[in-house]
């Protein structure tokens, strides 16, 4: 009868362990698909951003010297993407390939000039920070004009706002949800395991020396958890991949960043839950509990 009840015991145990394994895994995926999602916007947005070609005009008679100087000293800057020189006999077989005549037949010189398409870092495309940097520029003698679609870079700008406007919120949300669904889960743990609490508490047993097993074996579980959500992020972003490419856009630091969250929230959480509940259980009067 004992060997049964020991057998029923484990199984129960086993049971339990394996409901909060699947539970906080399940929550930490849906976090990290959230997190995936957040990194996905910034990623794309800071590619288009990064696509936006700046164009700096030069004057007709500059020198190859001066050139050269100017393209040193703009790849030496902090906010310089990439940098393409385009000469003026350049633009003209692009203009021919574009619109299909050779304007330069008609009027008889070619009256492009030689320019300077320069793609600037996300964190710089702002109209105010690049007016900044377009004045900087202008101080060079040798430079004509700089031309960038303002219009295009304030709806841009202004669209990424609104969307961060709501993401901040939903993820706020989204990890109270799931700091409440694992805290329960392990709460109702820990609860099936109140008598043993209780017996260890009455034969003298300190609250850190009970508590301690419980918090090393959830923070396992935990772990555990987090691995298994990493995978199946890991899979989803494979499986993605596949389709659009997204590992060409996404910011494989933040992605890192992302998977050690999901690793250091789950063991916090895990922490924080097993903690309470096993206080709430020592601090019941040992009188009034049900045995």
């Amino acid at each position: 009868m004992n060997q049964q009840f020991e057998e029923f015991q484990k199984k129960r145990l086993l049971s339990s362990y394996f409901s909060v394994i699947i539970i906080i895994s399940i929550v930490l995926f849906l976090f990290g698909v959230l997190g995936l999602s957040v990194i996905s916007i910034k990623s794309v947005g800071n590619s288009f951003k990064e696509k936006l070609t700046v164009s700096i005009y030069l004057k007709d008679d500059i020198k190859n010297v001066e050139i050269n100087q100017l393209k040193n000293s703009l790849a030496m800057a902090s906010y310089i993407k990439n940098i393409e020189f385009i000469s003026k006999d350049e633009a003209a077989i692009f203009m021919k390939e574009e619109y299909g005549e050779d304007f330069i037949d008609d009027i008889g010189y070619n009256p492009l000039v030689n320019s300077i398409d320069i793609n600037i870092k996300a964190n710089y495309i702002n109209n105010i920070l690049l007016d900044s940097i377009s004045t900087k520029i202008l101080e060079n003698k040798f430079v004509d004009d700089i031309i960038y679609d303002r219009d295009l870079i304030s709806i841009m700008n202004k669209n990424l706002n609104k969307i961060a406007f709501w993401i901040l919120p939903a993820s706020i949300v989204f990890t109270l949800i799931a700091f409440i669904i694992i805290n329960s889960s392990i709460r109702l743990s820990i609860f099936s395991n109140r008598h043993t609490i209780k017996t260890m508490q009455m034969v003298g047993a300190t609250k850190y020396f009970i508590r301690k097993p419980f918090i090393i074996k959830n923070i396992k579980l935990s772990l555990i958890s987090s691995i298994i959500a990493s995978i199946g992020l890991a899979i989803l972003i494979a499986y993605i991949n596949q389709t659009i490419s997204i590992m060409e856009i996404l910011n494989i630091s933040l992605l890192a960043i992302l998977f050690v969250i999901i690793i250091v929230l789950g063991i916090i959480i895990s922490w924080t839950s097993t903690y309470f509940a096993t206080q709430n259980i020592l601090n019941l009067n040992t009188e009034k509990f049900n045995f």
